[in-house]
C-alpha cells in the first residue's frame, strides 16, 4: 500500500512534465553556449537566441499543421516568415518595455491563481500538483522564481493588450448592416450558351483586321526582356556522373540506415494508465464485456487517442517484461494491466508487424546514386577555395572551366523562365541583377553546387515583326472572335427571353439555383456571374461572356432580402463584430507596438539571427 501514493506522484509528474514542454513550446529548442545570447533587443528587454529558435519551430510546426508540407529555414526566408517571427517578437519585447515602464504588474496571489490554474501543473485528480510542478521546470532547465517572473510579466503584459484594444468595436449597426448584406440571397436561372450552337464554323482574319488585333494588342505579343548570359557551374548531379562509388562505401550507406531497410518486429498501441492495479482491472473487464470502450476510458481522463497513442514500439525499446506481454499478443486487442513508470496500464494493440528487411541489392542503385551525390558534394566543398582564389585574380569564366570541375553554358533568360539553370532562385535573382562589366562572383546553389555568370548583351522587350509570330496572332484573333460571337448569341437570347420566350425555347437547358448566397461558389458558374447577379432587380435578364468555348444567359428569379428574426442572422452579425473587432484590435496593437520600438529604440543582431537559422538548418538545435 506505501507504493501506491509513489506511483501515483509518477503518473503526475510525466503527465506534467508533458504537457509543460508542449506549454513552453520548446521542442527541440536548447542554449547555444559561449557568448551567443540575444538576437535582439528592445529597450532592456532581450530576445534570447532561444526564444527565436522556439519561434522559428513553433511556426514550422504551425505550418506544417496548416499545410501538410514541412518548411525549411531557406523556404521560410524566401516567404519572409523568419521576419515576421521576429516581428512578433520584437512586439512582446515592446509590450513588456512599455508595461515595465508605466509600472504594470500583479501580485504574488494573481501569479499563484494562474499557476494554479494552468492544466499543465494539474494531476490527474484536476488539482495542482506541487511536485510535479517543481520537477517538471527542474527537468525544463528552469527554476520556480524564473517561471513566476515569466507568469507575472505576461500577466503586465495582457493588462496592457486589454487597455490598447479595450475600445475597438465597431460602431452601433455596422455588424447589422453588413450581416444583412452579406445574408441577401437570389433564386436564377442559367443558361450556357456553347459554340456548338453557332453557325458555321471557325473564320479566317483578313491580312487587315490580322494586322489592326496586332498593332491593338502589342503588350499581349511583346517578347519580354532576353539576357544573353555565360556561366560556369557545378553541381552534384553533374559531378557525381564522374565519381566511381566502391562497394564499401555503398555498405556503410546500408549499415548507416540499418532502422531503414532493417525494421525488427513492431507493435502499434496505445496506452492507459490506472491509478492502481484494481482500477486497470476493472476498465479491461468492462471493456470486455461491452460495457465501454477503451477510447471511453480515455475520454475520461481529458484526453484524445492521439495522447495515449505509443507510435511503434519495438522490443529493444521496451522493458522486457513489457515486451514480453506485447509481442506475445496473439493478435490486436487488450494487453495488461501491465506495470509501468506510470503505474499499471492497459495496452490496447492496434497491429503487429513483422519483421522488414529490405536486401542490399534491392537498394543498391539508389545507395550508389546517394553515395556519388555525396562524394560530389564533397568535392565542390574541396573545389571552393580554388575557385574563389581563381576569380579573386582575376580569372575568367572560361579559364574555371579549363581549370576546375565547373563547366561552362551559355544561356538567354528571361524573366519568365524557371527551368534548366533558371530553375534555381539564385540564378534567377543574379541574372536579374546582372550589370555590364560585373565581375564574376561565387554563388552558392542550395543543392551544394557553385555558380558564376557573365552579361554578355542584353535584348530589350520587344514585339517581333508580325511575320514572325503570325500563327500565334492568328489563334489568338480566332479565339477572341468565337467569343465575341458567342457573346452575341447571348445577347441575342436575352432579348428573346425578355419578351417573352423560355430556356428551353431557346434550345438551352436551363440551370435553377435557389437560396444563392454572395460569396456561393457553385460548380461550372463563375464567380463573376453570382456577383453580377446581386446587383439587378427580380425578373432582370443578363447576360455574361466567358471565353472562347462558352457564354452565358441568367434571369434573376426572385431577391430574398435579409430576416433580422432568423437566428442565423444574428449568428451572421455576430462573426462580424468578432472579426471586425480583431481586424481593429490587430491594426491598432501592431500600431502602438511600432510606436513603442521606435521611442524606446530597438536592434537586431543579424550575425546572431543568422547563426541561430544556420544551427536550425544543420539540426544543432
Amino acid at each position: 500500500m506505501a507504493d501506491k501514493p509513489k506511483k501515483k506522484t509518477n503518473v503526475l509528474v510525466w503527465i506534467v512534465l508533458g504537457l509543460l514542454i508542449l506549454a513552453l513550446g520548446g521542442f527541440g529548442a536548447t542554449n547555444f553556449g559561449g557568448s551567443l545570447s540575444t538576437v535582439a533587443t528592445v529597450g532592456d528587454r532581450e530576445v534570447t537566441v532561444e526564444e527565436y529558435a522556439r519561434a522559428i519551430q513553433n511556426e514550422q510546426r504551425r505550418l506544417a499543421q496548416a499545410t501538410g508540407q514541412d518548411l525549411t529555414i531557406q523556404q521560410m526566408q524566401s516567404f519572409g516568415l523568419d521576419r515576421q517571427v521576429m516581428e512578433r517578437l520584437l512586439a512582446v519585447a515592446a509590450l513588456d518595455e512599455e508595461a515595465a515602464a508605466m509600472g504594470l504588474s500583479v501580485g504574488d496571489a494573481e501569479v499563484a491563481t494562474r499557476i494554479r490554474a494552468n492544466p499543465a501543473f494539474q494531476g490527474v485528480s484536476g488539482q495542482f500538483d506541487r511536485e510535479g510542478y517543481a520537477f517538471a521546470l527542474r527537468d525544463a532547465g528552469l527554476n520556480e522564481r524564473q517561471f513566476e517572473g515569466e507568469v507575472r510579466t505576461e500577466a503586465a503584459r495582457a493588462i496592457l493588450e486589454a487597455a490598447i484594444i479595450g475600445g475597438t468595436a465597431p460602431p452601433p449597426g455596422y455588424a447589422e448592416t453588413i450581416a444583412a448584406w452579406l445574408s441577401e440571397t437570389r433564386d436564377l436561372t442559367i443558361g450556357t450558351v456553347t459554340n456548338d450552337m453557332l453557325d458555321g464554323g471557325a473564320t479566317a482574319p483578313t491580312p487587315e483586321a490580322l494586322q489592326a488585333f496586332y498593332d491593338e494588342n502589342a503588350d499581349a505579343f511583346t517578347r519580354p526582356e532576353r539576357r544573353r548570359i555565360t556561366y560556369a557551374i557545378a553541381t552534384p548531379e553533374d559531378v557525381a556522373a564522374t565519381v566511381e562509388v566502391t562497394e564499401g562505401e555503398v555498405q556503410a550507406l546500408y549499415d548507416r540506415d540499418a532502422t531503414r531497410y532493417r525494421l525488427p518486429p513492431r507493435i502499434l498501441a496505445e496506452r492507459l494508465a490506472f491509478a492502481d492495479e484494481a482500477a486497470a482491472q476493472a476498465a479491461r473487464e468492462a471493456i470486455e464485456a461491452g460495457e465501454r470502450t477503451f477510447a471511453d476510458f480515455v475520454a475520461d481522463r481529458g484526453l484524445t487517442l492521439q495522447d495515449v497513442d505509443q507510435g511503434t514500439l519495438t522490443r529493444d525499446a521496451l522493458d522486457p517484461d513489457l515486451a514480453d506481454a506485447l509481442f506475445g499478443a496473439d493478435g490486436p486487442g487488450l494487453v495488461g494491466p501491465i506495470q509501468t513508470d506510470l503505474g499499471p496500464a492497459l495496452y490496447r494493440v492496434n497491429a503487429i508487424l513483422d519483421e522488414r528487411i529490405t536486401p542490399l541489392d534491392d537498394v543498391r542503385a539508389e545507395l550508389e546514386q546517394l553515395a556519388a551525390a555525396d562524394a560530389a558534394r564533397r568535392r565542390i566543398d574541396a573545389a571552393r577555395e580554388e575557385i574563389d582564389d581563381l576569380l579573386a585574380g582575376g580569372a575568367t569564366l572560361e579559364e574555371l572551366d579549363a581549370e576546375t570541375i565547373m563547366t561552362l553554358e551559355t544561356t538567354e533568360w528571361d524573366a519568365d523562365q524557371a527551368s534548366g539553370v533558371a530553375g534555381y532562385a539564385a540564378f534567377r535573382e543574379a541574372a536579374a541583377a546582372l550589370r555590364d562589366g560585373d565581375f564574376p562572383e561565387l554563388i552558392d546553389l542550395p543543392d551544394g553546387g557553385l555558380l558564376a555568370m557573365r552579361l554578355d548583351g542584353i535584348e530589350p522587350a520587344a514585339v517581333p515583326p508580325l511575320d514572325d509570330i503570325r500563327v500565334t496572332v492568328e489563334a489568338a484573333w480566332q479565339d477572341q472572335a468565337l467569343a465575341e460571337r458567342l457573346y452575341a448569341l447571348a445577347g441575342r437570347m436575352a432579348e428573346r427571353l425578355r419578351a417573352g420566350e423560355t430556356f428551353a425555347d431557346l434550345g438551352l437547358t436551363p440551370q435553377t439555383l435557389d437560396a444563392v448566397a454572395r460569396d456561393a461558389d457553385v460548380e461550372g458558374v463563375p464567380d463573376a456571374l453570382i456577383g453580377a447577379a446581386f446587383d439587378l432587380p427580380e425578373g432582370e435578364v443578363a447576360t455574361l461572356q466567358g471565353d472562347q468555348f462558352q457564354a452565358f444567359v441568367y434571369r434573376v428569379d426572385a431577391v430574398t432580402e435579409a430576416d433580422p428574426s432568423d437566428p442565423a442572422f444574428a449568428d451572421v452579425a455576430r462573426a462580424v463584430e468578432d472579426q471586425t473587432r480583431r481586424e481593429v484590435a490587430a491594426d491598432v496593437f501592431a500600431a502602438f507596438g511600432q510606436s513603442v520600438r521606435e521611442d524606446t529604440g530597438f536592434t537586431v543582431d543579424q550575425a546572431a539571427v543568422q547563426a541561430v537559422q544556420a544551427q536550425l538548418l544543420g539540426g544543432g538545435l
